[in-house]
Protein backbone atom coordinates (compact mmCIF):
# COMPACT_ATOMS: atom_id res chain seq x y z
CA UNK A 1 0.00 0.00 0.00
CA UNK A 2 1.43 3.50 -0.83
CA UNK A 3 2.30 5.65 1.72
CA UNK A 4 2.78 10.12 1.50
CA UNK A 5 6.56 9.23 0.84
CA UNK A 6 5.94 7.23 -1.86
CA UNK A 7 3.60 9.73 -3.74
CA UNK A 8 6.08 12.65 -2.58
CA UNK A 9 9.01 10.42 -4.61
CA UNK A 10 7.30 9.89 -7.95
CA UNK A 11 5.67 13.55 -8.01
CA UNK A 12 9.92 14.78 -7.38
CA UNK A 13 8.37 17.05 -4.21
CA UNK A 14 8.71 16.63 -0.38
CA UNK A 15 6.46 15.34 1.67
CA UNK A 16 5.58 18.66 3.23
CA UNK A 17 4.58 19.93 -0.01
CA UNK A 18 2.24 16.58 -0.42
CA UNK A 19 1.04 17.27 2.86
CA UNK A 20 0.03 20.79 2.14
CA UNK A 21 -1.65 19.28 -0.82
CA UNK A 22 -3.66 16.97 1.35
CA UNK A 23 -4.82 18.80 3.61
CA UNK A 24 -5.53 22.19 1.36
CA UNK A 25 -3.28 24.33 4.48
CA UNK A 26 -0.48 26.03 2.52
CA UNK A 27 0.47 26.96 -0.87
CA UNK A 28 1.24 24.76 -3.83
CA UNK A 29 2.05 25.60 -6.98
CA UNK A 30 0.32 24.45 -10.58
CA UNK A 31 3.01 22.02 -11.69
CA UNK A 32 3.54 20.51 -8.29
CA UNK A 33 -0.33 20.02 -7.86
CA UNK A 34 -0.38 18.52 -11.40
CA UNK A 35 2.45 15.97 -10.73
CA UNK A 36 0.69 15.47 -6.92
CA UNK A 37 -2.55 14.44 -8.94
CA UNK A 38 -0.94 12.06 -11.11
CA UNK A 39 0.99 10.53 -8.65
CA UNK A 40 -2.06 9.42 -6.58
CA UNK A 41 -3.82 8.42 -9.23
CA UNK A 42 -0.92 5.96 -10.41
CA UNK A 43 -0.39 5.13 -6.88
CA UNK A 44 -4.55 4.59 -6.22
CA UNK A 45 -3.54 6.30 -2.77
CA UNK A 46 -6.01 6.89 -0.57
CA UNK A 47 -4.75 9.45 2.17
CA UNK A 48 -5.09 8.01 5.66
CA UNK A 49 -7.78 9.83 7.96
CA UNK A 50 -5.75 9.17 10.99
CA UNK A 51 -2.85 11.01 9.86
CA UNK A 52 -5.10 13.83 8.66
CA UNK A 53 -6.73 14.71 11.84
CA UNK A 54 -3.49 14.52 13.90
CA UNK A 55 -2.37 17.45 11.54
CA UNK A 56 -5.81 19.38 10.95
CA UNK A 57 -7.20 18.47 14.68
CA UNK A 58 -10.20 17.87 12.95
CA UNK A 59 -12.21 15.06 11.35
CA UNK A 60 -14.86 14.36 9.43
CA UNK A 61 -16.82 12.60 12.82
CA UNK A 62 -19.83 13.64 14.74
CA UNK A 63 -20.72 11.96 18.17
CA UNK A 64 -23.87 11.69 20.16
CA UNK A 65 -24.13 11.08 23.30
CA UNK A 66 -27.70 9.88 24.49
CA UNK A 67 -28.83 9.18 27.65
CA UNK A 68 -30.52 5.21 27.52
CA UNK A 69 -30.34 3.45 24.44
CA UNK A 70 -33.44 0.97 25.53
CA UNK A 71 -35.51 4.02 25.13
CA UNK A 72 -36.75 4.02 21.40
CA UNK A 73 -37.30 7.44 21.28
CA UNK A 74 -33.77 7.86 21.04
CA UNK A 75 -32.57 4.87 18.53
CA UNK A 76 -35.46 6.73 16.34
CA UNK A 77 -33.64 10.13 17.69
CA UNK A 78 -29.96 8.73 16.80
CA UNK A 79 -30.99 7.35 13.40
CA UNK A 80 -32.07 10.92 12.43
CA UNK A 81 -28.56 12.27 13.16
CA UNK A 82 -26.91 9.86 11.61
CA UNK A 83 -28.89 9.89 8.06
CA UNK A 84 -28.33 13.67 8.10
CA UNK A 85 -24.81 13.68 9.29
CA UNK A 86 -24.21 11.04 6.12
CA UNK A 87 -25.79 12.76 3.56
CA UNK A 88 -23.38 15.70 4.08
CA UNK A 89 -20.22 13.71 4.55
CA UNK A 90 -19.80 12.86 7.93
CA UNK A 91 -19.96 9.94 10.17
CA UNK A 92 -21.25 9.70 13.62
CA UNK A 93 -19.86 7.71 16.46
CA UNK A 94 -22.70 6.82 19.47
CA UNK A 95 -22.13 6.77 23.17
CA UNK A 96 -24.94 5.82 25.75
CA UNK A 97 -24.58 7.21 28.84
CA UNK A 98 -26.86 5.17 30.72
CA UNK A 99 -28.64 8.16 32.48
CA UNK A 100 -25.48 8.53 34.76
CA UNK A 101 -23.43 11.69 34.94
CA UNK A 102 -20.03 10.20 35.36
CA UNK A 103 -20.40 7.99 32.10
CA UNK A 104 -21.39 11.22 29.69
CA UNK A 105 -18.70 13.35 31.15
CA UNK A 106 -16.48 10.25 30.31
CA UNK A 107 -17.61 10.64 27.01
CA UNK A 108 -17.71 14.34 26.58
CA UNK A 109 -14.20 14.34 27.40
CA UNK A 110 -13.13 11.13 25.10
CA UNK A 111 -15.05 12.27 22.08
CA UNK A 112 -13.19 15.71 22.21
CA UNK A 113 -10.04 14.50 22.51
CA UNK A 114 -10.31 12.27 19.11
CA UNK A 115 -10.76 15.42 17.34
CA UNK A 116 -14.28 15.38 16.92
CA UNK A 117 -15.69 17.57 14.33
CA UNK A 118 -18.69 18.53 16.58
CA UNK A 119 -21.41 16.94 19.39
CA UNK A 120 -24.91 16.52 19.49
CA UNK A 121 -25.61 16.07 23.39
CA UNK A 122 -28.84 14.66 25.10
CA UNK A 123 -27.97 15.44 28.08
CA UNK A 124 -29.08 14.10 31.79
CA UNK A 125 -28.00 17.56 33.62
CA UNK A 126 -30.28 20.42 34.21
CA UNK A 127 -29.51 23.64 33.20
CA UNK A 128 -27.77 24.71 36.29
CA UNK A 129 -25.25 21.95 36.20
CA UNK A 130 -24.47 22.49 32.58
CA UNK A 131 -21.19 24.31 31.66
CA UNK A 132 -19.57 24.11 28.49
CA UNK A 133 -16.21 25.09 28.31
CA UNK A 134 -14.99 22.67 24.95
CA UNK A 135 -13.18 24.21 22.07
CA UNK A 136 -15.75 22.48 19.84
CA UNK A 137 -19.45 22.80 18.27
CA UNK A 138 -21.96 21.70 20.48
CA UNK A 139 -25.76 21.27 19.56
CA UNK A 140 -28.19 20.41 22.88
CA UNK A 141 -31.07 17.82 21.87
CA UNK A 142 -34.39 17.25 22.84
CA UNK A 143 -33.35 18.29 26.52
CA UNK A 144 -32.61 22.18 26.21
CA UNK A 145 -29.78 23.80 28.18
CA UNK A 146 -29.45 27.42 30.02
CA UNK A 147 -25.80 27.65 28.22
CA UNK A 148 -25.05 29.95 25.15
CA UNK A 149 -25.27 26.98 22.89
CA UNK A 150 -27.34 26.22 20.02
CA UNK A 151 -30.69 24.11 21.35
CA UNK A 152 -33.11 21.84 19.49
CA UNK A 153 -36.59 20.52 21.58
CA UNK A 154 -39.95 20.17 21.16
CA UNK A 155 -42.28 22.49 22.94
CA UNK A 156 -42.75 20.26 26.21
CA UNK A 157 -44.56 22.64 28.54
CA UNK A 158 -46.85 22.79 25.08
CA UNK A 159 -47.24 19.18 24.89
CA UNK A 160 -47.66 18.27 28.24
CA UNK A 161 -50.74 20.83 28.67
CA UNK A 162 -52.74 19.38 25.34
CA UNK A 163 -52.13 15.41 26.08
CA UNK A 164 -53.32 16.22 29.97
CA UNK A 165 -56.49 18.62 28.56
CA UNK A 166 -57.53 15.90 26.34
CA UNK A 167 -57.85 13.60 29.07
CA UNK A 168 -59.80 15.76 31.18
CA UNK A 169 -61.97 16.65 27.59
CA UNK A 170 -62.59 13.02 27.86
CA UNK A 171 -64.10 13.28 31.37
CA UNK A 172 -61.01 11.70 33.25
CA UNK A 173 -61.66 12.89 37.16
CA UNK A 174 -58.40 10.97 38.52
CA UNK A 175 -55.14 11.43 37.03
CA UNK A 176 -52.05 9.99 37.63
CA UNK A 177 -49.20 11.63 36.25
CA UNK A 178 -46.30 8.97 35.31
CA UNK A 179 -43.18 12.10 35.33
CA UNK A 180 -39.72 11.23 34.57
CA UNK A 181 -36.51 12.41 36.25
CA UNK A 182 -36.55 15.50 37.78
CA UNK A 183 -32.91 16.34 37.29
CA UNK A 184 -33.84 16.54 33.47
CA UNK A 185 -35.21 19.78 32.51
CA UNK A 186 -37.75 18.63 29.68
CA UNK A 187 -39.31 16.59 32.93
CA UNK A 188 -39.83 20.44 34.74
CA UNK A 189 -41.28 21.64 31.69
CA UNK A 190 -43.52 19.26 30.96
CA UNK A 191 -44.32 19.45 34.77
CA UNK A 192 -45.42 23.03 34.16
CA UNK A 193 -47.62 22.03 31.40
CA UNK A 194 -49.39 19.21 33.16
CA UNK A 195 -50.04 21.75 36.41
CA UNK A 196 -51.61 24.60 34.29
CA UNK A 197 -53.98 22.11 32.51
CA UNK A 198 -55.45 20.70 35.44
CA UNK A 199 -55.56 23.94 37.07
CA UNK A 200 -59.21 25.04 37.81
CA UNK A 201 -60.50 21.47 36.77
CA UNK A 202 -62.68 19.47 39.72
CA UNK A 203 -59.37 17.08 39.20
CA UNK A 204 -57.60 14.62 41.80
CA UNK A 205 -53.87 14.10 40.78
CA UNK A 206 -51.25 11.65 41.60
CA UNK A 207 -47.50 11.89 40.91
CA UNK A 208 -44.75 9.32 40.39
CA UNK A 209 -41.23 9.74 38.97
CA UNK A 210 -40.02 7.08 36.95
CA UNK A 211 -37.03 6.97 34.90
CA UNK A 212 -38.09 6.45 30.77
CA UNK A 213 -38.48 2.40 30.60
CA UNK A 214 -41.26 0.29 30.55
CA UNK A 215 -40.30 -1.91 33.70
CA UNK A 216 -39.76 0.59 35.98
CA UNK A 217 -43.25 2.54 34.75
CA UNK A 218 -45.58 -0.50 35.15
CA UNK A 219 -43.96 -1.64 38.71
CA UNK A 220 -44.92 1.97 39.85
CA UNK A 221 -48.20 2.14 38.27
CA UNK A 222 -49.09 -1.31 39.04
CA UNK A 223 -48.81 -0.30 42.92
CA UNK A 224 -50.28 3.18 42.29
CA UNK A 225 -53.41 1.76 40.87
CA UNK A 226 -53.69 -0.87 43.41
CA UNK A 227 -53.54 1.73 46.27
CA UNK A 228 -56.04 3.87 44.47
CA UNK A 229 -58.48 1.97 42.03
CA UNK A 230 -60.55 5.07 41.28
CA UNK A 231 -57.79 6.58 38.72
CA UNK A 232 -59.48 6.42 35.53
CA UNK A 233 -56.88 8.68 33.42
CA UNK A 234 -53.00 8.00 33.00
CA UNK A 235 -50.53 10.93 31.52
CA UNK A 236 -47.26 9.55 31.08
CA UNK A 237 -44.26 12.09 30.75
CA UNK A 238 -42.68 9.37 27.75
CA UNK A 239 -44.50 6.37 25.46
CA UNK A 240 -42.37 3.87 27.21
CA UNK A 241 -43.72 4.92 30.29
CA UNK A 242 -47.03 4.47 29.18
CA UNK A 243 -46.41 1.41 27.91
CA UNK A 244 -45.40 0.75 30.66
CA UNK A 245 -48.15 1.45 32.14
CA UNK A 246 -50.78 -0.03 30.06
CA UNK A 247 -49.02 -3.26 30.81
CA UNK A 248 -49.64 -2.39 34.51
CA UNK A 249 -53.47 -2.16 33.46
CA UNK A 250 -53.78 -5.20 31.80
CA UNK A 251 -51.54 -7.25 34.83
CA UNK A 252 -54.63 -5.95 36.84
CA UNK A 253 -57.99 -6.43 34.70
CA UNK A 254 -58.57 -3.13 33.85
CA UNK A 255 -60.25 -1.74 30.39
CA UNK A 256 -58.41 0.20 28.17
CA UNK A 257 -60.23 2.83 27.44
CA UNK A 258 -63.38 1.64 29.00
CA UNK A 259 -62.10 2.25 32.63
CA UNK A 260 -58.39 3.64 32.68
CA UNK A 261 -57.69 6.18 29.66
CA UNK A 262 -53.60 6.89 28.75
CA UNK A 263 -52.17 9.41 27.22
CA UNK A 264 -48.22 9.23 26.48
CA UNK A 265 -45.30 11.31 25.47
CA UNK A 266 -42.62 11.62 22.22
CA UNK A 267 -44.70 9.22 19.20
CA UNK A 268 -42.27 6.49 18.59
CA UNK A 269 -43.52 3.73 16.39
CA UNK A 270 -43.91 1.36 19.21
CA UNK A 271 -46.89 3.32 19.99
CA UNK A 272 -48.36 2.39 17.21
CA UNK A 273 -48.41 -1.51 17.51
CA UNK A 274 -49.13 -2.19 21.08
CA UNK A 275 -52.68 -3.26 21.69
CA UNK A 276 -54.34 -1.26 22.43
CA UNK A 277 -52.49 1.40 20.12
CA UNK A 278 -51.26 4.38 22.30
CA UNK A 279 -52.69 8.11 22.21
CA UNK A 280 -49.76 9.87 22.69
CA UNK A 281 -48.19 13.68 22.21
CA UNK A 282 -46.12 13.09 19.75
CA UNK A 283 -42.53 14.90 18.70
CA UNK A 284 -41.43 15.58 15.30
CA UNK A 285 -38.57 13.15 16.24
CA UNK A 286 -36.95 12.89 12.91
CA UNK A 287 -37.34 16.80 12.39
CA UNK A 288 -35.86 17.15 16.05
CA UNK A 289 -32.41 14.76 15.17
CA UNK A 290 -32.69 16.72 11.68
CA UNK A 291 -32.40 20.13 12.63
CA UNK A 292 -29.57 19.75 15.64
CA UNK A 293 -27.04 18.07 13.12
CA UNK A 294 -27.56 20.85 9.87
CA UNK A 295 -26.75 23.19 13.20
CA UNK A 296 -23.95 21.41 13.99
CA UNK A 297 -22.43 21.06 10.62
CA UNK A 298 -22.99 24.81 9.87
CA UNK A 299 -21.15 25.70 12.80
CA UNK A 300 -18.16 23.03 12.20
CA UNK A 301 -18.19 24.06 8.44
CA UNK A 302 -18.06 28.27 9.59
CA UNK A 303 -21.29 29.47 8.37
CA UNK A 304 -23.96 31.35 10.07
CA UNK A 305 -26.40 29.65 12.38
CA UNK A 306 -29.69 31.74 12.09
CA UNK A 307 -31.16 30.28 15.62
CA UNK A 308 -29.75 29.60 19.09
CA UNK A 309 -32.90 27.96 20.20
CA UNK A 310 -35.42 26.20 18.08
CA UNK A 311 -38.72 24.67 19.50
CA UNK A 312 -40.44 22.36 17.05
CA UNK A 313 -44.40 21.94 17.88
CA UNK A 314 -46.12 18.63 19.14
CA UNK A 315 -49.00 16.87 17.53
CA UNK A 316 -51.73 15.03 19.62
CA UNK A 317 -52.14 11.51 18.14
CA UNK A 318 -55.62 10.34 19.28
CA UNK A 319 -55.16 6.33 19.24
CA UNK A 320 -57.31 3.89 21.09
CA UNK A 321 -56.29 4.25 24.85
CA UNK A 322 -58.42 7.03 24.73
CA UNK A 323 -62.27 7.58 24.06
CA UNK A 324 -63.67 10.11 21.98
CA UNK A 325 -63.17 13.70 22.33
CA UNK A 326 -65.43 15.10 25.18
CA UNK A 327 -67.15 18.78 24.60
CA UNK A 328 -64.89 21.49 24.79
Amino acid sequence: MANISDVAKLANVSVATVSRYLNNSGYVGKKSRAQIEEAIKQLNYTPSEVARTLTTKQSDLIGLIIPDINNPFFPELARAVEDTAFRHGYTVILCNSDEDIEKEQHYIKALSKKYVAGLILTTILDQDNYSNNLSIPIVALDRPLNVNIPTVTTDNEKGAKIGTQYLIENGVSNILCISGPKSVTSTNLRLKGFFKAVEGNNVEIHMVESKHDFQTAEQLTYETLQAHPEIDGIFAFSDASAIGALKAAHRLGLKVPEQLQIVGFDGIQMGKVVTPSLTTVAQDIYKLGERATQILIEQIEGKSTNSFSEQIEPQLLIRETTKERGPL
